[in-house]
């Protein structure tokens, strides 16, 4: 097992050094002069100037490339022009609304999206089946920013059940928290359930019709004991693939919806930053947001290992 985390750890390195050398470009990618973005259009050249040796914008381009990195391999990301402090702290403060977002999106959706994709497999070829395979792809068809303004419309503005946005700490109040993460992260879910559906039902029907499933209905065991029991658990690596895949997407769909809610997450500071030309707030969160998702995905393959041992060889 340390021999094949390690493995995956060095395949993870020319990945962040991509995403990082990405990060670094992103402020030459934009158009206009990033120092000008700082000041007002009455300013003059001689600010313009003092503001690019201050950014270090008017150093050669391989020079500012080695600090960026110097900088980035000892865990600063520079600082923030607009908020002033350190962007490490930034990102770390808000990291954990972010986190606890995308989680509980994982859950729901994984509990729904599994759930349904048993059930359908159980039932295929009949109106169950049918049903959850068109909801599933209406599910995929929905842009989440719409979804959630679907949801504001009709949970917070017509019914009055939830609050169209804004953050209780679970530390002020647990029932507070869930009342104001219910939303968004229904949002998150539902538009991945449909994902988690097909590829839990196409994985279903290929373990459902081996030998072993047969062989298991043929001593009379209950049919549902036996696709939970025998099939489920032969069916998880595909089902884990997706699920790895998502963890990711939820990390970039909580960019759109935690604007859409008002959450004060990583997703809002970023966009925030993109709306003031914040550069340094943009790099880090872009390579912050990557090496989790990269974090992601070695938990995953940590899981394979774990549910098939024939992965680590």
């Amino acid at each position: 097992m340390l021999q094949y985390l390690l493995r995956r750890l060095v395949t993870a390195i020319p990945v962040m050094l991509l995403v990082s050398l990405m990060s670094f470009a992103v402020i030459w990618l934009v158009p206009g002069d990033p120092a000008a973005a700082f000041l007002d259009a009455s300013a003059t050249q001689e600010q313009i100037a003092r503001v690019r040796e201050e950014l270090g914008l008017n150093r050669p381009l391989w020079e500012q490339m080695v600090q960026w990195y110097g900088r980035v391999l000892t865990g600063d990301l520079g600082q923030s022009i607009l908020l002033h402090r350190s962007v490490m702290d930034a990102l770390l403060e808000r990291l954990p609304i972010t986190l606890s977002l995308a989680g509980l999106a994982l859950v729901l959706a994984a509990l729904m999206g599994i759930s349904a994709g048993i059930y359908a497999a159980m039932h295929r070829g009949q109106v169950a089946d049918r049903t959850v395979m068109t909801a599933s792809l209406m599910g995929l068809s929905m842009p989440d920013f719409w979804l959630g303004l679907v949801l504001i419309v009709v949970f917070a503005v017509g019914l009055g059940w939830l609050p169209s946005g804004g953050f209780v700490s679970p530390s002020e109040s647990l029932l507070g928290w869930l009342r104001t993460m219910a939303l968004p992260a229904i949002t998150l879910a539902l538009v991945q359930t449909g994902f988690i559906a097909r590829m839990t039902r196409s994985a279903m029907l290929d373990v459902l019709h081996q030998d072993f499933i047969r062989t298991a209905d043929a001593k009379g065991l209950r049919h549902s004991f036996v696709v939970l029991r025998h099939g489920l658990p032969n069916a998880l690596l595909p089902i884990l693939t997706v699920l790895g895949i998502i963890a990711g997407s939820l990390l970039g769909g909580a960019v759109v919806v935690e604007q859409v809610f008002s959450l004060p997450g990583v997703g809002r500071l970023i966009i925030g930053a993109i709306m003031s030309r914040d550069f340094p707030v943009i790099q880090g969160g872009l390579l912050f947001l990557a090496a989790i998702y990269v974090l992601i995905n070695l938990f995953v393959d940590l899981l394979y290992a774990a549910v098939d041992p024939r992965v680590r060889l």
